[in-house]
């Protein structure tokens, strides 16, 4: 869409003014209000996009949040220069949502709206040339390229830089636009348009004048010595019997599919010349026709069925309820009749998971059952595909989808069912940019907005939601046994510590794991190995004098990378080359020190140079398609060990799976948080879930140096209760969620002394307004540096029975005070509520 608008400001006798209030993609904190042109009064609408200009220069695309008479009285309107939507783009939810989320988790409006437009639906502007109108001075001079420029423009309305230097043969053009400007022969434009472009398929049919038995006829003996001509009509009649059924020729045959069945494509273009074929173009949605579906029936067994009427039961007086299953239990056949009976009652559905891997499994089985009326919605689309789901659901032609956190920005107007999968995960949190919010949080906010009931599901509940579970706010569902009367797995813990001893140890595998996976493929099965590290080993060190590499712009080593062979930060994504020697001694002994996904892969291929190994982590799965290429080799069998992070955890399910090996489980426990033992426990039990979930029961080696640990005995024998117990004593114990709220404050700058200062300044402060118990810190994260700004943090614990929009409405006062101060001008104040 082109915007370029010039308007009338006089108001017409009879005509109402009318202003909107907008929300700008920016972090402001208040609605900005524009002027709506007279002949736009029609078409505005709540809910439309508008491009309006905000500043001298920019440029950009608005939600209308309020259409009033009421003109700004500190400054004067401008006007909006156009509209983007006939019918609007977002509706009362959804505005309503993201007012909610911008004070609930203490960022601005505009944060919102940023992140929940797809880029797709956002404005893409260039400057563009024209010439002057009111150009009158005939006695400037023009240089020869100049003049190439203005000839050119003459006879063509406009040119974007791109074409001007395309022109004239050069890569910068700046040098002469500037003196064409400063003598007054162009001017300059923005022209306006939409990112998003409908997908488009050309089609080719019969044209109307054949659609006539005496024409055909007559044309088929006209061909009599063209057999490749006849061939072509032939074989498309063959597919569109145009006298049988008319309506088949209107619809017409997919060019490039019917051209790729002929032998000659040069004979269909003779005919298509003669107009006995027509071609056009048809917009499809990139999702599917979304047909009509008949719902694939699924036998629930009687432990499923009893869990689904206990859901549908506490639904009568709860608003959520937990469905608690162990792995391998068969939850997600659960989930599909809770779908059917949804969407048979008219409603639409949304179907969340953690993780872009965990849909390719569950999207392949979901999609057999309730076809193209399901949508997919995650980063790995293209911005394209995003908003063909996005207008689906406004169309209606789509009423499921499934997707990633960012899902619950969607147009949904008759939401009736919210299921949350493994919903214990930290992938549901957003940390950079605002807002940072908790998907499983918000999508309880997006279901008391519509009315419609929610599903949370994990093997391994996070501590909060067990807790409101067990207190009876939310319902509580168990499924205890897994799917078909599979077994868990037996879980053995291999003494690392002890193997190094006894020089068993091979690099960083114990000789027990080597052997079992050596057994598992012996027997035709598979294995997978978990290391939540990516790369090939976290630091590289000299072993003469300790020297580290660490990044430029962050307080943390850099991590090896073997296969790209450089250095990398997993913070900013500086990289560097790997130094040959040592760069503060010159020594040339430098070792890699730890491991990482990448070093156990290439170990596997070294003890066991027959495995067909692929791994999963962050640096394999870039690309649109990976996860369902690793994955589907690994389903096929054509891999037979999956290396991966936290990535293979969860949800995935392999009939020949009968190996798990955890490295590192030491590193897990001990992590410096207090929901550590929680998270150690979910991960180690998630990746446990993946062995023997058929017929054959399972084996699980963790790899530790304490094979006393307690938690490591509760992951033995999955008692998921024991840690419920130990960690919400604890937390009572020590005020920590669920008996409190949590704000997270970081303060950054790039002057070190000026976060330190600053920090214990704005702490001083904040327990002078909240009282002293209430704040902890400030004090420097494990990684105090990122991105070359200094951080410290401060820590908010609010009690249950106070105030939270209180306490956020002083803490955000405080922040505005102290950022007042013209010493702290440059520097950042972040919230973070409910941190994980």
């Amino acid at each position: 869409m082109e915007s370029k608008l010039e308007f009338n400001t006089h108001t017409p006798e009879g005509i109402t003014t009318l202003f909107a209030d907008v929300i700008l993609p920016l972090p402001l904190p208040k609605l900005y209000t524009y002027r709506v042109p007279h002949d736009l009064n029609d078409k505005v609408s709540v809910g439309a996009r508008a491009i309006v200009q905000f500043g001298k220069k920019k440029v950009l695309t608005s939600i209308i949040a309020a259409i009033h008479q009421q003109p700004p009285a500190l400054y004067e309107a401008k006007y909006i220069l156009d509209l983007l939507d006939e019918e609007p783009l977002m509706n009362s939810q959804q505005l309503k949502l993201y007012e909610w989320m911008s004070q609930y988790y203490m960022c601005n409006l505009g944060e919102v709206i940023n992140a929940a437009l797809p880029s797709g639906l956002k404005l893409n502007s260039e400057s563009r040339i024209q010439l002057n109108p009111d150009y009158n001075n005939n006695l400037m001079a023009f240089t020869g390229q100049e003049e190439m420029i203005i000839q050119t423009l003459l006879v063509k309305e406009s040119l974007s830089y791109n074409e001007a230097a395309h022109i004239l043969g050069l890569k910068s053009i700046n040098p002469i636009i500037k003196s064409l400007l400063a003598k007054e022969r162009i001017i300059l434009y923005e022209e306006i348009r939409e990112k998003y472009v409908p997908k488009k398929i050309k089609k080719l049919k019969l044209s109307q004048e054949y659609n006539n038995k005496v024409k055909l006829e007559a044309l088929f003996k006209e061909l009599e010595k063209k057999p490749k001509q006849t061939e072509v009509l032939l074989r498309y009649l063959q597919q569109v019997p145009v006298f049988n059924n008319p309506a088949l020729n209107k619809a017409g045959l997919e060019r490039i599919s019917f051209i790729n069945l002929l032998e000659s494509a040069s004979a269909y273009n003779t005919l298509f010349k003669k107009n006995v074929f027509e071609e056009f173009e048809l917009i499809v949605p990139r999702f599917g026709e979304g047909e009509e579906t008949k719902f694939k029936d699924i036998k629930l067994t009687d432990a499923q069925e009893k869990a689904k009427t206990e859901i549908l039961d506490s639904f009568k007086s709860k608003e959520t309820v937990l469905l608690h299953g162990i792995t391998g239990s068969g939850k997600t056949e659960v989930f599909i009749e809770l779908i059917k009976n949804a969407l048979d009652g008219g409603s639409q559905v949304l179907y969340l998971l953690p993780e872009i891997a965990l849909t390719t499994q569950i999207v392949q089985r979901l999609r057999k059952v309730f076809g193209n009326k399901m949508g997919v919605y995650h980063s790995k689309f293209s911005d394209n595909e995003r908003v063909d789901i996005w207008k689906g659901l406004i169309s209606g032609k789509l009423s499921f989808i499934v997707g990633v956190r960012s899902s619950i920005f969607l147009p949904f107007d008759n939401l009736g069912l919210i299921i949350i999968d493994e919903e214990h995960e930290t992938s549901y949190k957003q940390y950079d940019p605002a807002p940072r919010y908790h998907a499983r949080d918000t999508s309880l906010m997006l279901a008391k907005l519509h009315n419609a009931k929610t599903v949370l599901g994990s093997a391994t509940p996070s501590i909060e939601s067990y807790y409101n579970a067990i207190t009876e706010r939310w319902g509580l569902v168990k499924l205890s046994k897994r799917f078909g009367d599979a077994e868990l797995p037996e879980i053995i813990l291999a003494d690392t510590r002890k193997e190094r001893r006894n020089k068993t140890m091979r690099n960083d595998f114990s000789g027990l794991l080597v052997n079992e996976i050596k057994s598992a493929l012996e027997r035709k099965e598979q294995a997978i190995l978990f290391q939540n590290r990516r790369g090939y080993s976290p630091y590289i060190s000299c072993e003469d004098c300790a020297y580290i590499p660490k990044c430029q712009n962050c307080d943390v080593s850099l991590t090896l990378h073997m296969y790209s062979q450089d250095l990398r930060c997993h913070y900013c994504g500086h990289t560097q080359a790997p130094p040959i020697n040592c760069p503060a001694c010159g020594s040339g002994r430098i070792k890699s020190v730890g491991f990482g996904t990448e070093k156990i892969e290439e170990d596997i291929k070294l003890f066991i140079p027959e495995a067909n190994v692929q791994r999963m982590d962050l640096d394999t799965t870039r690309k649109k398609n990976s996860y369902e290429n690793i994955i589907g080799d690994f389903e096929k069998g054509k891999t037979n060990i999956l290396v991966g992070t936290q990535m293979v955890s969860k949800g995935l399910d392999f009939d020949k799976v009968s190996l798990v090996g955890i490295f590192d489980a030491d590193r897990m426990i001990h992590f410096p948080d207090f929901r550590s033992h929680e998270r150690a426990f979910q991960m180690m039990t998630q990746v446990s879930g993946r062995a023997g979930r058929k017929a054959k029961k399972g084996r699980v080696i963790i790899q530790t140096a304490d094979t006393e640990q307690a938690l490591l005995k509760k992951v033995i024998s999955n008692d998921y209760e024991g840690l419920y117990k130990d960690e919400i004593a604890e937390r009572e114990n020590f005020l920590y969620p669920p008996f409190c709220r949590i704000i997270k404050l970081t303060f950054k700058d790039i002057d070190r002394k000026k976060v330190h200062q600053g920090a214990q300044g704005l702490s001083e402060l904040l327990k002078e307004r909240l009282g002293g118990r209430r704040i902890l810190g400030p004090e420097a994260p494990l990684i105090d540096r990122l991105r070359n700004y200094y951080l410290m943090d401060i820590f908010i614990k609010i009690e249950k029975d106070i105030s939270l929009k209180a306490v956020k409405f002083s803490v955000g006062q405080t922040i505005q005070t102290f950022l007042s101060d013209k010493d702290y001008k440059n520097s950042y104040i972040q919230a973070d509520v409910d941190p994980v």
